[in-house]
Order: structure tokens, then sequence, then C-alpha cells
């Protein structure tokens, strides 16, 4: 025996009410997320958005989709969002990477300075406890530069040129060789040459 399907309306019709929705959800995500910085922000409205999207498909699949409104969805997604429950993730709080965990337990993953990464590269040709004496010693030392020098030291050691150097930190290309000249003389200082 064939069964006849039911009498459903196309996708299309309940992605363009979703659609329609879309400006009204951004518009009141991006009044709630005011004081995050802009590049988090984007990312809390896209979150938002997902969230709202989700709820609304339920809502359509429920036959309930001409309840779905633009605040109370965006509402939902922001709620959502401020507890660290994310589209497509775990709600995790024993995971150290799960925002959740992060906000109940008051810590938060930050990446390495970028000064710190130059240091972890891995060196083949210098020996071994050469490489752990220079990690050990270059932060002390690069701690005791005052912050002009230290930035201009972490982007020469990246293999930036002097040219390169001079443009970033808005100096000469001769005052950027004689600061790496009084950097080489504070290493070997440092180092008791």
């Amino acid at each position: 025996m064939i069964s006849i399907a039911k009498a459903c309306t196309p996708v299309t019709d309940e992605n363009e009410r979703f659609e329609a929705l879309i400006p009204a959800i951004t518009r009141t995500a991006r009044i709630a997320f005011t004081k995050l910085s802009t590049r988090v922000r984007d990312e809390a409205i896209q979150d938002v958005l997902a969230n709202a999207f989700c709820a609304f498909a339920r809502l359509a699949e429920r036959g309930k989709s001409d309840l779905a409104f633009a605040t109370p969805l965006a509402r939902f997604a922001i709620a959502r969002y401020w507890q660290g429950r994310q589209v497509g993730t775990k709600f995790s709080t024993q995971d150290v990477c799960s925002c959740a965990a992060q906000r109940r337990r008051g810590f938060a993953l930050d990446s390495l300075p970028s000064d710190l990464a130059v240091m972890l590269v891995d060196d083949t040709k210098t020996a071994i406890p050469d490489q752990v004496a220079f990690r050990l010693d270059f932060p002390v030392w690069l701690g005791s530069q005052v912050q002009a020098k230290r930035q201009m030291a972490v982007f020469m050691a990246m293999g930036n040129s002097p040219r390169d150097a001079a443009k970033k930190f808005g100096v000469t290309q001769a005052r950027v060789c004689q600061v790496r000249r009084e950097l080489r003389t504070s290493w070997q200082t440092f180092q008791g040459e």
C-alpha cells in the first residue's frame, strides 16, 4: 500500500520567513552586545542568528512558525549566548575550552604572546642545552628592556628587515640599526660575554 505524504509548506517559504526576521534579530543582538569589542560582537551576533534559526526551525517543525517573532527569538538566542550554549557544540562545564566552564570557574584561555611563539620554534641545529638556556634567559632579558625596544626586538627576531621595522615603528632605518646594536650589547652583557 502506498501512503500519500501530507501536504506541507515548501522549505523555501520557511527560509524566506526567517530571512525576513534576520534584520530585526541582528538589531536586537547588536544592542545587547554594545559593550563587546567589534570582533567578539560580530561573533556573538552570528551565534545569536544560529540559535534563533534553530529555535525557528523547531517551531516550524512543530507547525508553529506563525508564532515566531524576531524579538522573542533574539532574546532567547541572546540568553543562550550568555549561558555559553552554542549551536553544534556540547554544553560542558568540565571542558576547559568551553565558555561555560570558563565563566563558571572564572578563568579565560589566551593564545601565546608572539614573543613566546618566536622562542618556541623548533631548531635542529642548536644543541638542546643551549635551546633550554635561551628559552629561560630570553624572556627575562626581554622583560628588562623598555617597551619600545622590546617590541622592536620581537619584531626583528621574527625575521623582519630594518626597513619594515622602520615603517612599523615610525623611525628611520639608522635608528633601527642603532637600537639593534644596543640590544646586541645588552644581550651580551646579560649573558656575561
